[in-house]
């Protein structure tokens, strides 16, 4: 679809002036659109064909991956508190 409306635009760029009289309105509508048409085509072919996605995908995971190491991290700092609480509590009741 992309690709029609890029080619459909690039030919009604050419008829805005090559009517009498020019059709300026016309011309620039169309060449926004065939600028908008092209840049969504890069970024399509960008993400599907020149691996965007891979790179997305492998963020993605870096993060998640990330994620899961703090998680586990604070997981292991209240345990180790835990620890030295029931250590304190240890020592009080055992020094009365």
């Amino acid at each position: 679809m992309t690709a029609a409306l890029s080619c459909y635009s690039a030919v009604f760029m050419r008829y805005a002036f090559a009517v009498t009289p020019r059709n300026y309105l016309l011309f620039a509508c169309h060449a926004i659109n065939f600028s908008s048409q092209v840049t969504q085509g890069y970024r399509w072919t960008q993400y599907w064909q020149l691996g965007g996605r891979e790179q997305r995908l492998a963020s993605e995971a870096n993060m998640a991956g990330n994620k899961m190491v703090d998680g586990a991290e604070g997981l292991v700092n209240q345990a180790k508190d835990g620890i030295s609480q029931a250590g304190e509590k240890l020592s009080q009741a055992v020094g009365k």
